[in-house]
């Protein structure tokens, strides 16, 4: 009894603020809600050796055999005699990636006509020869038509499972720190895993009676609804009035079956409360574990798309009463190129620059408008008018040619403007205009004043913060570009200029938003829909700090969006959503900002230390080549307090951090991270000194240059819903198409160094991070002095 009072105690009195990444704030502030969980699946593979895929019987082929092709005869050889050409299909988001000739296939698993929905397998191909692949498809035997394999009182659910260990989980710290005698303000049960369970496990079951009809899904929106809505007088508004709200909603039939186009029965359904756009449900199958959490049964589920104004929400219901959710991932984590004509003239802006974190890391300085030939060949202030969301409200007659050049923060890559009132409106909202000669030079010198004026204090600021957060955008668009996230990837532009992939995407890039403090998000639906960037003020310090001016900040939340596009292909948004898929994809942001801050004196460095007044930033540890400053390793996703993703995130940097130091100090480093720009025949030069000029591909020659390529790389060869051993394996591999494998020892040697070497292990490990690991300081046999033993190196290689 006393566990549990003392529980709650530490609940109602645990308050704090993070950028959904942070640790403490000043005062107690509203936190963002969000849902993330989902079902285990124990018979899930990341397969990267040669010696692994021949065990499927799959031979390499000729090197000009048709990838696709050989992606067909690849999952026959998977299946085996259970292969049925309707059993899977190629989704349309596969493509071949120029950087590495590589083409990444993607299949997903089709049962009675319905997709499984997390039955996905990706196979990387090149030169006839399967690389690598992934594979998570359903095993089990068939269902009739529209029903689940067993029934649901016989399956784990992964919510009621998610919540029940996570109570055991803060039972037992509760334990701990009575023993202890230190119950209030305990950093082992920190605000962040107070608030997973708030948000995931406190909501209202809606009455099995009240919804029967599993051809009706309105009343398993409803259910999903009552979970995801941050207002619980109006979950249990619909908890009481259930039927009331299921007659508001209006249903309707957008079912596509155009010739050429993939079959889908989808419905569009208004009136959804609490949703700011039109929700969408189709039905699929989900894999859910048996009771002896062996293997998975298939579940027929609704899968909604639920856009809130704080969120954005794939989720699947089962279709029977009582409706139980599922998973749920919140997205809230060359053909001749026309020019515009006449050319405009470049733009320049006063900003923080490239390379420069903070206020407190350099000084504002005038830069130019970067137009890449290749990443932005219309430069950052030109749209085509048929792509620009805001050409419907421009006077008659202004309309003149192809594109619209601009004179505000407003282009093909990035929308960007004040977002004072917190909503999800933006074409309407304040930006900066530029003066005659194109030049954003906005002053940026906040006083320090009373906190009851310090809100308006950094308003006054707006033109300064709103051009810095365009300036921010577009490089690390362009950045990104360079080293692979392109249209066919997945990128975010309105205009594809030809080359491939989903339009109308740019980021929405929002400054100051106006619905919290010390916060940062993003976004990311499929290749096709727009980003979402929401920054923060800071109440950190007076004056308040404007997280649009943290770099780092920026690009963290940028790198959301890249690996979630490349991970598990641009058109699926589900892969990087909970445990420790999610925890890298917080981790790839801090790594990516960190190297991208980084010089060629070594520093330790913390992240969002300026945003949060914090010489340690908003992570437990500064990210440091020292293991007495940073003491992570693999094992410290046992510690208590590592339970939410961003704690697991900062292991992920941390470890990525000492494996780019090992390539570093072998390859040494550059100052410039941008590739050289093409010439005006729109050829890269491939004789630059950027290049190793001993490799066939373009493989960057320094070792800070090379690690980005790697994970970059690796981002599109690793399976949908990675583990810590999956991306590992992806950066190897990564090494082995780029560079013929020369680094792979030197990788292995920084992997060990923290933990995950050959040896670490996990037993137990559930979807959301728990589990035993034990750490591993091995190299594969072939790295070491004393080379012995074809077993391992069969193995490992």
């Amino acid at each position: 009894m006393r566990c549990l009072l003392t529980a709650s105690i530490v609940f109602a009195t645990l308050a704090g603020g993070v950028y959904g990444h942070g640790r403490d704030s000043n005062t107690p502030l509203r936190r963002r809600k969000t849902l993330g969980f989902g079902p285990e699946h124990p018979h899930a593979v990341f397969k990267s050796n040669p010696y692994q895929i021949q065990t499927v019987g799959f031979t390499p082929l000729s090197p000009t055999t048709d990838p696709y092709d050989v992606a067909r005869l690849f999952v026959s050889d998977v299946l085996g005699a259970s292969d049925d050409s309707s059993s899977w299909k190629v989704r349309k988001d596969s493509y071949t990636d120029e950087t590495t000739g590589v083409t990444h296939v993607y299949i997903r698993q089709v049962v009675n006509g319905l997709e499984v929905t997390d039955g996905d397998m990706n196979i990387n191909i090149r030169d006839g020869r399967v690389l690598s692949y992934g594979n998570s498809f359903y095993k089990g035997p068939t269902p009739a038509p529209f029903s689940s394999t067993v029934a649901p009182e016989d399956l784990r659910h992964p919510q009621d499972e998610f919540c029940d260990q996570l109570h055991n989980h803060i039972a037992s710290l509760v334990r701990q720190t009575a023993d202890d005698q230190i119950v209030m303000g305990s950093s082992a049960i920190s605000p962040e895993l107070t608030h997973i369970v708030e948000s995931n496990c406190a909501h209202p079951q809606l009455p099995a009676s009240l919804s029967s009809d599993p051809t009706d899904f309105r009343s398993a929106l409803l259910q999903f609804m009552a979970a995801a809505t941050p207002n619980r007088e109006l979950a249990e508004d619909i908890a009481r009035n259930h039927h009331q709200y299921v007659e508001k909603m209006t249903v309707t039939d957008e079912s596509h079956f155009a010739p050429g186009s993939e079959t889908q029965v989808q419905f569009k359904v208004d009136n959804v409360p609490d949703a700011v756009n039109p929700a969408t449900a189709h039905l699929a199958y989900v894999q859910v574990p048996n009771r002896a959490g062996d293997a998975t049964e298939l579940q027929v589920v609704w899968k909604f798309e639920v856009e809130m104004q704080d969120n954005w929400y794939e989720s699947a219901v089962t279709a029977t009463a009582p409706h139980r959710i599922v998973s749920v991932v919140d997205w809230a984590s060359d053909s001749p190129i026309p020019i515009p004509s006449p050319e405009p003239k470049q733009a320049t802006y006063n900003v923080f620059p490239w390379g420069t974190n903070d206020p407190e890391s350099g000084s504002r300085a005038i830069e130019k408008e970067n137009i890449d030939s290749l990443a932005s060949p219309a430069g950052w202030h030109a749209i085509p008018y048929s792509h620009d969301p805001a050409s419907k409200d421009l006077r008659p007659g202004a309309k003149e040619g192809f594109w619209r050049n601009t004179t505000t923060t407003w282009g093909n890559n990035v929308f960007a403007q004040e977002n004072w009132e917190g909503m999800n409106d933006f074409i309407g909202n304040y930006r900066p205009e530029a003066n005659n000669e194109k030049a954003f030079d906005f002053s940026y010198k906040p006083r320090e004043t009373d906190r009851d004026d310090a809100y308006e204090e950094a308003q006054a600021y707006i033109n300064a913060t709103v051009a810095q957060l365009f300036y921010t955008n577009n490089k690390i668009h362009d950045f990104y570009y360079r080293y692979g996230f392109n249209e066919v990837t997945g990128n975010f532009q309105q205009y594809n200029f030809g080359r491939g992939g989903e339009e109308n995407d740019a980021v929405i890039a929002n400054a100051q938003d106006g619905s919290g403090y010390n916060n940062a998000n993003f976004m990311t639906p499929p290749d096709g829909r727009n980003g979402r960037m929401r920054m923060y003020l800071w109440n950190t310090a007076l004056p308040y700090r404007d997280g649009d001016m943290e770099a780092g900040i920026v690009i963290h939340e940028y790198s959301h969006g890249l690996s979630t596009r490349l991970t598990g292909g641009p058109a699926n948004s589900g892969c990087l959503g909970w445990g420790e898929s999610g925890g890298m994809g917080e981790g790839w942001g801090d790594f990516l900002a960190t190297t991208i801050r980084s010089n060629r004196n070594y520093s330790d460095y913390a992240m969002g230390a300026w945003a949060a007044n914090r010489d340690v930033g908003i992570r437990n540890f500064v990210y440091s080549l020292d293991d007495k400053v940073n003491p992570s390793l693999y094992k410290t996703l046992d510690k208590p307090g590592y339970w939410g993703v961003h704690a697991i995130g900062e292991v992920w940097a941390e470890i990525l951090w000492v494996v780019s130091h090992e390539l570093i100090q072998k390859h040494g480093y550059s100052d410039e991270l941008f590739p050289p720009t093409a010439g005006p025949d729109g050829l890269v030069p491939r004789d630059h000194h950027f290049w190793r000029q001993d490799k066939d591909l373009y493989v960057p020659r320094h070792g800070n240059t090379l690690m980005v390529q790697l994970v970059l790389n690796a981002m599109k060869l690793q399976p949908c819903r990675p583990s810590f051993f999956d991306a590992r394996d992806a950066i190897i591999e990564a090494d082995r198409v780029l560079t013929d494998g020369e680094n792979v020892c030197l990788l292995w040697k920084g992997f060990a160094a923290r933990g995950l070497g050959v040896d670490a292990r996990v037993e137990g490990r559930t979807p959301w991070g728990g589990g035993i690991r034990t750490n591993g300081y091995a190299v594969p046999m072939q790295c070491r002095e004393d080379n012995s033993g074809d077993d391992e190196l069969r193995e490992f290689l």
